[in-house]
């Protein structure tokens, strides 16, 4: 499985996320600049984390009009992976990709620490590695976590079992302690916590790895033949 780690100016968490991937993972990757034109040679796209355009306006609305993103749109509507860490998470709520926005974490201060999340929905293409309801420890490290969307979008979420983690202990004050959703059709998740800076337990955790596995697992029995 080839991904594609996408690198926009000001983004600080795309060398680990290549790491997690081709050291952790041992699956093919590359670093793709913000104004590439076509994504059509990767199988799975990753939108890392850090401070898209300095984060000016609000976190990730620049980075929405970058090139590339007409071909993000256009491998989330082909059914691709599509995983937006942080930053990213923040990218694809502009795009339009995910539902809802972010605003700046209740105790307005950056946060930068581990967290205990519990694994809401193991159905998805992202989370088959894991069990239902598992808790597992992310960090997270954000100024803008504070998830929020209105009360039928809501709805929507929990009717359709988009909200895919959810935080032990909400730190940023993230409505009904949604740490990450995805969207209707199951391809595009996005989360505020670093799955990619724990995937070895010298990084505390090796917890985020099976997300990655679940990536390469699912995308394998779709697309690899067997004799």
């Amino acid at each position: 499985m080839k991904f594609a780690v996408l690198v926009f100016p000001g983004s600080n968490c795309d060398v680990d996320m290549y790491h997690a991937i081709k050291d952790e993972l041992g699956e093919e990757v590359e670093y793709v600049w913000h104004d590439a034109t076509d994504l059509s040679l990767f199988d799975g796209i990753l939108l890392p984390g850090g401070f898209s355009y300095g984060d000016y306006l609000r976190s990730g609305a620049i980075a929405q009009f970058a090139n590339v993103m007409k071909e993000v749109v256009k491998a989330a509507n082909e059914g691709k992976p599509i995983l937006g860490v942080c930053n990213g998470f923040q990218i694809l709520l502009e795009a339009g990709l995910l539902p809802g926005a972010m605003r700046r974490n209740q105790n307005l201060k950056f946060i930068c620490r581990p967290v205990n999340l519990s694994v809401e929905n193991n159905q998805t293409m992202f989370t088959t590695e894991y069990e239902q309801g598992e808790r597992i420890t992310i960090p997270i490290a954000h100024g803008e976590g504070n998830y929020y969307c209105d009360e039928e979008t809501l709805q929507k979420l929990i009717e359709n079992n988009q909200i895919v983690f959810t935080y032990e202990n909400n730190p940023n004050g993230s409505l009904r302690d949604i740490a990450g959703i995805i969207n209707e059709r199951g391809n595009v998740l996005g989360m505020m916590p670093h799955p990619e800076r724990a995937v070895s337990e010298l990084l505390g955790s090796a917890d985020g790895l099976k997300l990655f596995k679940s990536i390469v697992k699912n995308w394998r029995e779709a697309h690899v033949t067997h004799a």
